[in-house]
């Protein structure tokens, strides 16, 4: 049958998922070792707990999470830098962020949200634009934008700050914290920290950059991997792909997700960010620094860094206590390994973001019912 991505019939065809677990299922005996894949994307952790793909692969085939969640992999000391932006005179200063940071608890369990509580003047925003538009009708105040994403976000944000230097708004900065993908899997190969034999790599990210960026995967490590798209169907899809590469002793580089990334990636966002970004050694929640897996505002663009322009210094503060978020970001344990999972740790009472963010790796266990 030929592959109709677009057609909604293809990805509601029971026979199509059904040929593609018996080949998965057909390769897991070959292979017959215990083989652990890690999804790097926050999506896709979420689209494999909430159409049950764990369940119906075969027992030696385990999908791990990686550090695919950008809330969650935004260190604790950066939370904290982001948060203490509230201790400036709230007539002075608006906080604008997106919903997902709007809970997220620093290291003395103070979030944003609490912050707003206590009177400082915290604002949900759809769009990084929303936050320019609110610097403009409020000029006598600064407005800041919490900046925290990978490769997908970025762009836009980089757009948003040149947009700011052509109307003239000098009242708005970013604090940028944008995390870099392939810097990230080197160094969980290099560390070996946990037992990975192949990933399924973000179709996301990868929309943006291509797929050159990650050959050293296969040039450097002989690591397997697949991009994959975000249905069941390009899950399970991405999974046999893998194990075919794993059964054959033969690692490369699949796109199963070929209707969005193409090799040069998005030519535009690259420029835009190429122009505005310069990258450094970001912080990584539970890993520490890595090195050029961050962008940071340059050049002309960097009065617009909020951290700069307020003073802020880095910060390292110590894990939550008993929170095993930064092992789950890790590939370590899962998520109901944590004492506090479903208990003390709820998306009401979250102790770390891996529960806060929609796309973190307790919160999908949690909504989904893998908590059992």
């Amino acid at each position: 049958m030929k592959n109709n991505y677009f057609s909604e019939k293809y990805w509601k065809d029971p026979t199509i998922a059904n040929k593609i677990l018996r080949e998965i299922f057909l390769l897991s005996k070959k292979i017959k070792k215990s083989i652990n894949i890690m999804e790097v994307c926050g999506t896709h952790t979420m689209a494999i707990a909430a159409s049950g793909i764990r369940d119906i692969l075969p027992n030696n085939v385990n999908l791990i999470s990686g550090p695919g969640c950008p809330v969650c992999v935004t260190s604790a000391g950066d939370i904290d830098r982001i948060i203490s932006l509230s201790d400036i005179s709230g007539d002075k200063l608006i906080i604008t962020t997106f919903g997902d940071m709007l809970k997220v608890p620093g290291s003395g369990r103070k979030s944003l949200s609490e912050a707003k509580v206590n009177g400082a003047d915290v604002r949900v925003v759809y769009s990084p634009m929303d936050a320019v538009k609110i610097a403009r009708d409020n000029p006598s105040k600064e407005v800041v934008f919490v900046g925290v994403g990978f490769e997908t976000t970025a762009p836009l944000i980089a757009l948003t700050v040149m947009e700011s230097v052509n109307i003239n708004i000098n009242n708005f900065s970013v604090t940028p914290l944008f995390k870099l993908v392939p810097p990230a899997l080197r160094f969980l190969l290099d560390s070996k920290i946990a037992k990975i034999d192949a990933f399924l790599l973000p179709g996301h990210v990868s929309a943006v950059i291509g797929y050159e960026p990650y050959d050293f995967l296969v040039k450097e490590y002989n690591m397997p991997g697949t991009i994959a798209g975000f249905e069941p169907l390009d899950i399970l899809r991405g999974v046999e792909l893998l194990l075919r590469q794993i059964e054959s002793g033969r690692p490369g580089l699949d796109v199963e997700y070929s209707r969005a990334v193409k090799k040069e990636g998005n030519k535009v966002a690259l420029s835009v960010m190429k122009k505005v970004y310069g990258t450094y050694d970001a912080q990584w929640r539970a890993i520490g620094p890595i090195k050029n897996s961050g962008y940071t505002l340059s050049g002309t663009y960097e009065k617009y860094d909020a951290f700069k322009k307020f003073a802020i210094k880095e910060r390292k503060v110590e894990e939550p206590a008993g929170c095993l978020c930064g092992k789950v970001l890790l590939g370590l344990v899962k998520p109901n390994a944590c004492h506090h999972f479903a208990k003390g740790c709820t998306p009401q009472t979250p102790i770390g973001p891996c529960m806060v963010s929609s796309e973190g790796a307790c919160a999908a266990w949690y909504k989904y019912g893998l908590k059992r």
